[in-house]
């Protein structure tokens, strides 16, 4: 999918520009032509010699060369490239991206660019969760700019937290799922939720559905694949998707709030894949409850039926997608769910179908559609059951 693509790669003063190499290393092995720009700071991470020999092209930090006085256009750069990427992008730069400050040739070859841009933010958590750095991500998103979103675990500072650049076989992956887009949904916006919900007992115990997140990430995959503008509210889950913005939570309670809020600021289809609790304990102690009786009874109040909520808000012309796990009446229990929420289909998958559930990356489908009829699925990697979902969605879609 790469080959022959002109790919401009930008690396700033972040501890994660070692990762580039590899970036740079893979597309370079998948065909792409490879130009990568540097800024000053960027020097300090990673040297301009190694980025010069995994490119096979000299490494551009300069407006012009001081030995030479050969000029290094941004102009010409940013029309010779298909894609410019930013990795990793520091929150200085997002800032100057966002507010069209223009004091390097990264950034004026960024205000150049006639090509889609990407940018795989990598910093510290405080600074990733900082209004001005979450603002300006939000301003590039708003612009039509690719946003890959760094992952969590262990940062340069030691601190735990999301802010990890994502890896590079990630981001190459990302690339090439952007130009195999056939753009069936371009110009859509996609609401999936995805993950389990946490219920709190107390501060160290909770209720918890079982789902790892698989299934969702990748049918956000499959919509950002065919050109849909996709938000992803997660529980926490074990797997979340990239490339997408990601809304995370952890109560039913939160994912309600952020789904309704999401919805009403006018996504086109909502599918609705996570595995909400049903059931919320009426009182959450503040310490740990100890161990002091045989039994214990804890009171449950019911949550917020999401789907039923987003169903009897729907608008003329969405299109609204549930899931029904079923142990038992698979189809009438599911095709019951789909008439009593205002789904326009339901994914249903039975436990009872081996290879078909949780934690593996199979499944087996059978799609319910509102006119009564219905399509049975065998046994497939779940990314494959995202592409048969989708292209079922994407029907509804004319």
């Amino acid at each position: 999918m790469l080959n022959g693509k002109h790919i401009l790669v930008g690396i700033t003063g972040s501890i994660a520009a070692y990762k580039t190499a590899m970036l740079v290393r893979h597309l370079v092995k998948e065909g792409a032509d490879v130009q990568v720009i540097m800024t000053e700071k960027a020097k300090e991470f990673i040297t301009p010699l190694t980025m010069a020999t995994l490119s096979r092209h000299p490494i551009l930090v300069d407006f012009f060369n001081p030995e030479n006085g050969q000029w290094n256009s941004h102009v010409s750069l940013g029309l010779w490239a298909d894609l410019y990427i930013v990795a990793p992008a520091s929150a200085n730069t997002l800032a100057k991206m966002a507010y069209g400050i223009a004091d390097n040739l990264l950034l004026t070859t960024y205000l150049s660019a006639r090509c889609p841009v990407m940018v795989a933010p990598a910093m510290d958590l405080d600074m990733f969760r900082h209004p001005a750095t979450t603002t300006s991500l939000d301003i590039l998103r708003g612009r039509g700019v690719h946003i890959i979103e760094p992952s969590s675990g262990e940062l340069a500072s030691g601190l735990e937290g999301k802010g990890r650049m994502e890896e590079p076989e990630n981001i190459v992956r990302y690339i090439n799922d952007f130009f195999a887009s056939n753009e069936e949904l371009c110009g859509k916006r996609v609401l999936i939720t995805s993950g389990p919900t946490l219920e709190a007992i107390d501060p160290v115990r909770f209720i918890t559905n079982c789902s790892s997140g698989k299934m969702a990430s990748e049918i956000a995959r499959q919509c950002r694949l065919r050109g849909a503008d996709v938000t992803v509210v997660s529980g926490p889950a074990a797997v979340k998707p990239s490339g997408v913005t990601l809304i995370e939570v952890e109560s039913a309670q939160q994912m309600a709030t952020a789904t309704l809020q999401e919805y009403e600021k006018g996504a086109d289809i909502v599918v609705l894949c996570a595995a909400v609790a049903d059931y919320t304990p009426v009182a959450v102690s503040d310490t740990k409850i100890k161990k002091k009786t045989e039994t214990m009874t804890i009171e449950l109040r019911p949550t917020t039926d999401i789907a039923a909520a987003v169903g009897a808000m729907k608008r003329e012309g969405d299109i609204l997608v549930g899931f029904a796990l079923e142990t038992d009446n698979e189809f009438s229990n599911a095709q019951d769910k789909l008439r009593r929420k205002n789904l326009d289909m339901i994914v249903l998958n039975s436990l009872r179908n081996e290879g078909a559930g949780f934690a593996v990356d199979t499944n087996q489908v059978e799609i319910i559609f509102r006119d009564g009829t219905a399509k049975a699925y065998p046994l497939k990697s779940k990314s494959d059951v995202a592409s048969d979902i989708v292209d079922n969605i994407v029907k509804l879609t004319k």
